[in-house]
């Protein structure tokens, strides 16, 4: 340990230090992390080859998928590279791009349900106006803005988090680059700067979750008052899988930087840091494949049809022969 925290890198905790569970540890993550490769690649996939998924719903859902893959891509396969190898270290370039990245992507995850949650209280409740405002135009400036919105806050706690001077080992109880972690590594009263970064990320997140919270509200006042049990049926299943993904991720993350820092690092701290970095973009394309979303299932169907595959094959030697 001293070897490794006497260069500009940091240390690893990880989830134990026999090897043996490590391993363990590892194949879980890989089969995890295959997954979630396996069911945001799908649903990103059928909402682009698919012209009828071409709406903003499915727009946003192909981007919140793409930032899903992302987004456990930036921790899992480091720590499972570090449990084969039985070695923790990761340097300091390694751990502000995680944090970097880390950030960026949570961000703009919020950012994208917000966006999800608005175009779905449109869908509903301004049924006429819905082409005219979620137009194609006004989607892609909604995804650039979440892009870009989440990489400023990246930016922002990567250039604070690290300026930050350190004290003592850089010994990290974490199996990433956790900034609440990090921070318990400062010197005294030298990351008055963070708390500043964090209490605006944490106030614009609130904005969000506010946004989606009004949201929701007037969806539910407007089902209920659709006559047929139905009509109610088909609106709840375009907006549940939204739901679950919106309550799932907040409430864990939300938990996790909201409670009280403790000076020790419990099982039950890294139970409740996987909960919100591996488990969501796991579970997300199977909530959206498997409650009711008729269309995606019919989508799927068609591309694995045998008849589709060969229309697709011939297509693709079409265009390699001109």
């Amino acid at each position: 340990m001293a070897n490794l925290t006497s260069v500009s890198g940091f240390l690893l905790m990880g989830f134990s230090a026999d090897h043996k569970l490590q391993i363990l540890h590892a194949l879980l993550f890989l089969v995890t992390y295959l997954l979630a490769l396996t069911g945001n690649l799908l649903i990103i996939t059928i909402t682009t080859l698919d012209h009828r998924l071409h709406s903003p719903m499915y727009y946003f859902l192909k981007h919140l998928s793409l930032l899903d893959l992302c987004f456990i891509s930036v921790t899992v396969p480091q720590s499972i590279a570090n449990s084969l190898m039985n070695n923790g270290y990761i340097s300091l370039g390694q751990c502000i791009l995680q944090v970097f990245f880390f950030i960026a992507l949570a961000s703009s995850e919020v950012a994208i349900l917000t966006v999800m949650s608005y175009d779905r209280y449109v869908a509903i409740c301004q049924p006429l106006h819905y082409e005219t405002i979620m137009d194609p135009c006004a989607c892609r400036h909604a995804v650039i803005a979440v892009w870009v919105a989440g990489g400023l806050s990246g930016l922002m706690h990567a250039a604070v988090n690290f300026s930050i001077p350190l004290c003592g080992e850089r010994v990290i109880h974490q199996f990433f680059c956790d900034v609440p972690q990090m921070l318990k590594l400062a010197c005294s009263y030298e990351f008055i700067n963070e708390i500043a970064v964090a209490a605006f990320t944490t106030s614009t997140a609130f904005i969000c979750l506010t946004s989606i919270v009004l949201s929701y509200i007037r969806i539910f006042s407007a089902v209920l008052r659709i006559p047929s049990s139905e009509g109610r049926t088909k609106v709840f299943s375009t907006c549940l899988p939204h739901l679950f993904v919106v309550t799932f991720f907040l409430s864990a993350a939300g938990f996790e930087f909201l409670r009280p820092p403790s000076e020790s690092q419990s099982a039950m701290d890294l139970m409740f840091s996987i909960f919100y970095t591996v488990i969501p973009p796991t579970l997300n394309p199977v909530i959206y494949l498997n409650l009711r979303n008729e269309a995606l299932k019919a989508a799927l169907r068609k591309i694995l049809s045998k008849e589709e595959f060969t229309q697709r094959k011939m297509h693709l030697k079409v265009i390699f022969k001109l």
